[in-house]
């Protein structure tokens, strides 16, 4: 119900405005009235009326002045005025504060309710509006998430200049400004899944860590396919320790919750400048190539020194050469990537000892021991024969053997080679997976719960990860793929049917006919009547 508000100094005019009409019986709550401009303002700004009927000429404050306050604070509220002096300067005064009807006295009730009745109309197609483009904002975040996920990458690969990325992140509607910088990597799942496997439970903890990074200034961003990453800003150097100690406690104890959920968390270096801020990655991916290399949860710092546990960050268990095995290595392969390769076999190697390919002997025993490491996961998990396998794989001779510079540059060789048969072994079954997907699509897309989030339990992937691959596969994010679908059939059904169009909105997912006339004619440039009567089909009934 609309709230009607009355400012009028002459009490019987007052009294009979307020009294000749039914406004309840209207559909309309009359909310309050008042004598004077200056005690209306402040009633109006506690009551928040939707119209406002104001004499010009009163005592303290007069009607146009309090018209321009009102506009000026609350510019959705509609304004009617009434006066009994027929000055064109007035009403040109009207116009420009934007009042939206100027009545002469004495008016009666039957002409204002019509003007009531007209303004309402506005008011709701306003309001109607304005949730439509709200809901359209709330349904196209995914092409935002994926769009702040290229920017993050551009952030951290550097080459870049300030001016380019301040200029890219205001598109993107963020705010990067801040003094010092740090970066935090997380990964988060559950030890009922693999490392990228989907689980609701994640997708709740990871919403949550959403909120804590807002908490403490820190831009949330996704981060590969399967991961986050917080941006902390910060006037100083302690500044920003404070804020990710702060995060780092909130994120234990809602992991705490969760007993099954696993993570894992690497923190880099403070740099003070934009450009710089690739660098900070570096020193958290140094320290994130640990998740493969542990099974413990826990957050760990890169510095120069090392990686060191600070405050609120735990001291993982030591790794010793005991630790070092196939199944770590096996972890890699099934979720690392390829841009990990060399933070991963540097920490692999550090810790089976200093110098690891320095003996000869060693670098033999390690590289056998990777090759065959690696020769199980293509045969058993990617399906290549033993001849495929040692097609593809060359076995570490004597030349390979000869230096600790070839060695490690044939042990980052054939984990890249791995990981490339896995992404194209991967591809394979996301290719059905998306082809799953859009099955579903075709037979639901009626459904107007449909969303990634249940497409995503459909076809058992996380909501992010879905929403990568189903891009990747066709070129488009999914709300897009789904709009794009829902507008084909809206026009095939304008086209061949007279059904009216709140019905053919309803059948193609949208119940609400002013969100399925705003979304049709934000995409496709008319509206659904005007896209009929242009000869593309039968006239609405």
């Amino acid at each position: 119900m609309l709230k009607v508000f009355l400012v009028e100094d002459e009490y019987v005019v007052r009294e009979g405005i307020k009294n000749i009409i039914d406004w309840k019986g209207h559909g309309y709550d009359f909310c309050g009235e008042a004598g004077d401009g200056e005690v209306a303002y402040s009633m109006i700004q506690k009551l928040k009326p939707d119209i406002v009927i104001t004499d010009i000429k009163m005592p303290f404050m007069d009607g146009i002045t309090l018209s321009r306050m009102i506009k000026s604070e609350f510019p959705w509220i509609e304004i009617i005025i009434l006066t009994g002096y027929e000055d064109f300067q007035f009403a040109r005064e009207a116009i420009k504060i934007g009042v939206s009807c100027y009545l002469l006295k004495p008016v009666n009730g039957e002409n204002l309710i019509k003007e009531v009745d007209a303004i309402s109309e506005k008011i709701r197609e306003k309001k109607s509006e304005r949730e439509a483009a709200q809901r359209y904002e709330e349904e196209m975040r995914e092409r935002t998430e994926l769009d702040k996920r290229e920017f993050f990458n551009t952030l951290v690969q550097g080459g870049k200049s300030t001016s380019e990325l301040i200029s890219e992140a205001k598109a993107l509607s963020i705010d990067i400004s801040a003094l010092r910088y740090n970066i935090m990597l997380l990964k988060i799942w559950s030890d009922k899944h693999d490392i990228g496997e989907y689980s609701n439970s994640v997708v709740r903890v990871e919403e949550a860590v959403r909120n804590i990074a807002e908490e403490n200034s820190a831009l949330f961003f996704d981060f590969k396919v399967e991961g986050t990453a917080l941006l902390f800003k910060g006037d100083d150097d302690n500044d920003i320790k404070k804020k990710t100690d702060r995060a780092i406690g909130a994120m234990k104890e809602l992991f705490s919750a969760y007993k099954h959920i696993r993570y894992f968390g690497a923190v880099g270096q403070p740099v003070g400048r934009v450009s710089e801020i690739h660098t900070s990655f570096d020193w958290a991916s140094r320290a994130f190539a640990h998740l493969y290399l542990t099974s413990e949860n826990g957050f760990l710092v890169g510095s120069k020194e090392g990686l060191r546990p600070e405050n609120n960050v735990d001291i993982l268990s030591e790794i010793d050469p005991k630790h070092i095995d196939r199944r770590l290595m096996k972890r890699f392969l099934r979720a690392g990537e390829e841009s990990e390769i060399t933070f991963f076999l540097e920490e692999y190697l550090n810790n089976i000892g200093d110098h690891a390919l320095r003996s000869k002997m060693l670098r033999q025993y390690i590289a056998m021991d990777v090759y065959f490491c690696i020769a199980d996961f293509a045969e058993n998990e990617l399906g290549l024969t033993r001849e495929e396998m040692e097609e593809k794989f060359p076995f570490p001779g004597n030349e390979v053997l000869s230096d600790e510079e070839k060695t490690h540059d044939y042990l980052s060789e054939i984990l890249a080679l791995a990981l490339s048969l896995r992404e194209d072994h991967t591809l394979g079954r996301y290719h059905d997976v998306i082809k799953d997907a859009i099955a579903y699509i075709n037979e639901h897309y009626s459904d107007e719960e449909l969303s990634l989030n249940t497409l995503a339990a459909q076809v058992n992937f996380s909501p992010n990860h879905l929403s990568s691959i189903f891009k990747q596969e066709t070129g488009q994010p999914f709300i897009k793929y789904l709009t794009d679908y829902r507008m084909n059939m809206a026009k095939e059904l304008l086209s061949r049917t007279s059904k009216k169009s709140n019905e053919i909105g309803i059948l193609v997912g949208y119940k609400d006919p002013h969100y399925f006339s705003y979304l049709f004619k934000k995409t496709q440039g008319v509206t659904p009547t005007q896209y009929r009567n242009k000869g593309h089909g039968a006239e609405e009934a």
